[in-house]
């Protein structure tokens, strides 16, 4: 079976039901279908290979995502871009894993042309208007087949290279395959149940290019409609449910804080609604019991990694509750129980697995675990060790099976359900005239989970304030890693050898929570 699949079983099922919804424009299955045909189609006669690279460079958008389709349809590995960063660490991204291919929305013109002279041989195509230096898509695909070309597919065959971050902060690239991605909609199917005969309808307010889009495939599956939004934006959100009945959607925690906090919501209808799942970073316990009582018994938990997609583990609606009342606080804190098609187990230093209870690192084996990182063998021999996955989390299952993530063994900040390696906003701070050296932590936030903090010891003499080194980081990294806060401190803590000590920097910001960063 192929990725592809998965929109093909929904076209053959309803086709000339709406596959995707824009504002006013809906994109019945026969025609989304039909494009994916022509785009695999031209794709195949310019000769590119099986799991030749193709990224699609876009925001939200549903002819975009056709291009995705298209490039799957013809066998290729997606590369996903994500339009907030930098412009520095997309060319790294586009470069690093030998794209061919990139497809791209007019509205970031400027920043293709300030790349292409650097990526030699690269196809670039305007999804949606001209551009004087690039084919069109309409042009690019002129009369090719609307019918799907006979390609092969292996299990095992690349169909992404997702970045995620590194120790270096540029990102590395995650094989994922046709056998991974199928693991995760399986455990989607599972978890997210409905009637033979009902059409769910997905709304698609995070970014597609992170995770909204690969959550969009079972609904895909199943004939479904998803409602497609640029941004997630609260009062776009709440009408869009309202108006599409929508039945399910993925927001990280900071997005559904927001959400609580519209004027007005109590008064929304939220009687469409089966699941809204949340995940990506944690949640406050408080705010998830607030959503509850506003969206009711629909809260829907998970946990995965890039490495292995979306669906370590799930924590279904009925599972917040215990005998007809909320769920105990910690099995509210938990990101649920492991998934069936996926082992997960907590190891020990040793990598001996640990008794029940006891903490240590949470490893994941089988088909859901990626291929490997792109062209890193020694990254991914450090990351799978002898068939298990290291996520680098911290944590323990419960008598009842349920998992919790305690801690992190890496330093990386989770911020808005994105990934922030300090040692990039680091690099970035360190080569300002007046920092003498610096940590940088994340720290508890009602808004992004977790947000960016920067202490900051500076050279003797030296002067400069916070709201300076703010400006001076969000020119160079973009407003997602940019620190949200900075302290001067007169010296940073270390240990003997001289190393930080960002473990006690942690502590101080994270002691009133009860949780051990």
């Amino acid at each position: 079976m192929a990725i592809i699949d998965c929109f093909d079983r929904g076209w053959r099922i309803n086709p000339r039901g709406a596959a995707y919804v824009m504002g006013e424009r809906a994109y019945p299955f026969d025609e989304i279908g039909a494009l994916s045909c022509r785009i695999a189609h031209t794709l195949l006669t310019a000769g590119l290979r099986r799991e030749a690279k193709a990224a699609v460079w876009a925001g939200n958008d549903p002819v975009a995502w056709t291009c995705v389709l298209g490039l799957w349809r013809a066998g290729l590995a997606w590369v996903p871009v994500n339009p907030r960063s930098p412009l520095e660490e997309t060319r790294h991204v586009l470069a690093s894993f030998d794209c061919e291919v990139v497809f791209f929305q007019k509205a970031f013109a400027a920043a293709v042309d300030a790349v292409r002279a650097t990526l030699t041989g690269v196809r670039w195509v305007c999804i949606d208007g001209a551009h004087p230096d690039c084919a069109s898509l309409d042009a690019w695909i002129a009369g090719a087949p609307a019918t799907p070309p006979r390609v092969t597919y292996d299990a095992d065959d690349v169909v992404a290279v997702m970045p995620t971050g590194g120790t270096t902060g540029m990102p590395k690239g995650v094989m994922n395959t046709h056998r991974s991605i199928q693991t995760f909609v399986a455990h989607y199917l599972m978890a997210i149940t409905y009637g033979g005969n009902e059409r769910p309808v997905n709304l698609a307010a995070a970014p597609m290019t992170h995770t909204a889009g690969v959550l969009s495939l079972p609904c895909t599956a199943r004939g479904g409609t998803v409602v497609v939004l640029a941004k997630p934006e609260p009062a776009a959100l709440l009408a869009a449910i309202a108006q599409h009945r929508v039945t399910e959607f993925f927001l990280p925690p900071t997005v559904i804080y927001a959400l609580l906090g519209a004027p007005g919501i109590e008064r929304c209808d939220f009687s469409s609604l089966r699941y809204l799942m949340y995940g990506a970073a944690p949640m406050s316990v408080d705010k998830l019991k607030r959503a509850i009582e506003v969206f009711g018994p629909v809260m829907t938990g998970g946990y995965g990694q890039t490495e292995a997609p979306a669906s370590i583990s799930f924590m279904r609606p009925d599972e917040h509750v215990v005998d007809g009342r909320l769920a105990p606080d910690e099995r509210l804190a938990s990101v649920g129980r492991p998934n069936p098609l996926v082992r997960v187990e907590i190891l020990d230093e040793t990598g001996a697995i640990c008794a029940p209870g006891a903490t240590g690192e949470i490893c994941v084996r089988g088909d859901l675990v990626m291929k490997g990182y792109y062209k890193q063998p020694d990254k991914t021999a450090e990351t799978i060790v002898e068939g298990w996955l290291h996520t680098g989390d911290i944590g323990h299952l419960d008598a009842e099976g349920y998992l919790h993530l305690t801690d992190r063994k890496k330093d990386m900040i989770i911020s808005g359900g994105f990934n922030v390696y300090p040692s990039e906003v680091e690099q970035v701070l360190w080569a300002h005239p007046a920092v003498q050296d610096c940590a940088v932590i994340g720290v508890p936030d009602d808004k992004w989970g977790e947000a960016v903090k920067a202490v900051v010891e500076l050279k003797p003499a030296a002067t400069a304030d916070a709201a300076e080194l703010v400006a001076w980081c969000r020119e160079r990294l973009g407003g997602v890693k940019t620190p949200k806060s900075v302290d001067l401190v007169p010296r940073l803590p270390r240990s003997p050898v001289g190393k930080v000590l960002k473990k006690d920097l942690r502590a101080a910001y994270w002691r009133e929570t009860g949780r051990t960063i």
